[in-house]
């Protein structure tokens, strides 16, 4: 009998649980730590940001259906991993003992890493759309803005990995400016360290730049790319724009009354913890120097190999290392459910005495709703050069997020392990050829 425990019980954590409680023998115990109660459908935080989404919509409690399944759930923050012991310690400081550990943390928001920068309750001057806590903080902040509007900036800072909730959040917030009436009295910029409008951390995918520089331009938001974001006042924020060979060009204040910026990511605070001061270059055998885990092609870690991690918590290096302000990789959902697959059926082998098989396949697939109309991103491989590439944009992907999101959380709630993005997203967009070079 093995004791499977599982960090992290998000998009990429929850449906691990239920994968690898139905696929294993019931003599093993599954266990679930989780710092939060409650799941959320983090794709939703930007419709709960302007008041198109409650958090009660996109939201349930783990403990029920965990349990439902033969899943033991710890409300608790894991705050220390003895990986040499096959151990963690947990804030109430009780010790966890595991056979084999599947880290889906997410990230930590390093919001610190700008003065200023975080929603009030981080003690910022910009809001958020990473949790669902934060969206309904900045839907309080937007009901006020919209009673006395004014210049708006979004976009992100530099090493940021997931530029897509900005796009989206940028024309959403459009959107629901020209539904109030009150669209003429609010300039838009955004502002953001990629090279260019459409670049998403992955060097483009299809003709996004044109895509999305066309859209900007048809809704009158106007943009900065290659900025560094070097301070946030209250109402003014401080960017540097660079040249492609990494010189300041500009140096802008720009006033706002609204401003949403994503921030960099690091890895939890207790991997965090595990970085090597006297190898700060390499960080450890499990993290890198940001705290993010090591993982070889089947997902498991190069040093403890009873030790598996997934999602945006895990390293991989920046798809386009000529940026010239640092830009990181997003890992988008088809990924992490690959990866979920991969290591069940990896567990599966180790568990038998065999050695992992399965190799996750790094494709990238991403709907982007626009509040009216969306776009749809198709990189299959992840890394250039790629088998298939392009981006699609019509009112239809609006549509196709809609369903998909009740899609998912009604799957989740009822314990329903099968591979989601691939039945839905995939079958949706045509796409039958996963299988590709990682």
């Amino acid at each position: 009998m093995a004791t499977i425990v599982i960090v992290g019980s998000s998009t990429g954590g929850l449906p691990m649980a239920y994968d690898v409680r139905k696929h294993l023998g019931k003599e093993h115990t599954v266990k679930v730590v989780n710092a939060v109660e409650e799941f959320s459908f983090v794709p939703s935080n930007p419709w709960v940001a302007v008041g198109w989404r409650k958090p009660e919509d996109i939201s349930f409690k783990l403990e029920p259906h965990l349990t439902r399944k033969g899943v033991e759930f710890f409300n608790q923050t894991v705050t220390k991993l003895d990986a040499d012991n096959n151990k963690l310690v947990l804030d109430d400081g009780s010790e966890m003992a595991y056979d084999y550990l599947i880290l889906a943390t997410g990230p930590a928001l390093a919001f610190n890493e700008v003065p200023g920068f975080g929603p009030k309750s981080h003690g910022g001057n910009t809001v958020s759309v990473c949790t669902t806590p934060h969206a309904a903080e900045a839907y309080e902040q937007w009901e006020e803005f919209c009673q006395n509007p004014g210049p708006i900036i979004i976009g992100a800072v530099q090493g940021a990995s997931c530029f897509g909730p900005a796009y989206e959040f940028a024309m959403i917030m459009e959107t629901d400016l020209r539904k109030r009436k009150i669209r003429s009295q609010v300039p838009m910029t955004f502002v953001t360290a990629e090279p260019y409008i459409g670049h998403l951390g992955l060097n483009g995918v299809g003709d996004s730049k044109g895509l999305m520089e066309a859209e900007m331009r048809a809704r009158h938001i106007n943009w900065i790319c290659n900025a560094k974001t070097t301070k946030i006042e209250d109402g003014v924020m401080y960017v540097d724009e660079h040249n492609s060979r990494g010189d300041v060009i500009d140096q802008h204040e720009l006033p706002f009354k609204y401003s949403m910026m994503l921030p960099a990511f690091k890895g939890s605070q207790f991997l965090v913890d595990l970085v090597d001061p006297d190898a700060s270059k390499m960080g450890g055998p499990l993290v890198n120097p940001r705290g993010f885990v090591k993982v070889d092609q089947f997902s498991r870690n190069p040093t403890y190999h009873n030790i598996y991690a997934l999602g945006v918590g895990i390293a991989i290096p920046p798809v386009d290392t000529k940026c010239p302000v640092p830009c990181g990789t997003p890992k988008t959902g088809l990924m992490i459910e690959s990866m979920v697959t991969a290591i069940c059926h990896n567990l599966e082998a180790n568990l038998e005495g065999k050695d992992p098989h399965e190799i996750p396949t790094w494709n990238t697939v991403c709907l982007a709703d626009m509040g009216d109309t969306g776009a749809a991103f198709v990189a299959l491989p992840q890394i250039p050069p790629r088998n298939l590439t392009w981006a699609k944009k019509g009112k239809w992907v609006h549509l196709a997020k809609i369903a998909f999101e009740k899609y998912f959380i009604r799957n989740m709630k009822a314990g329903n392990s099968e591979p989601i993005y691939q039945k839905y997203i995939m079958k949706m967009l045509g796409i039958t050829r996963l299988k590709s070079d990682s």
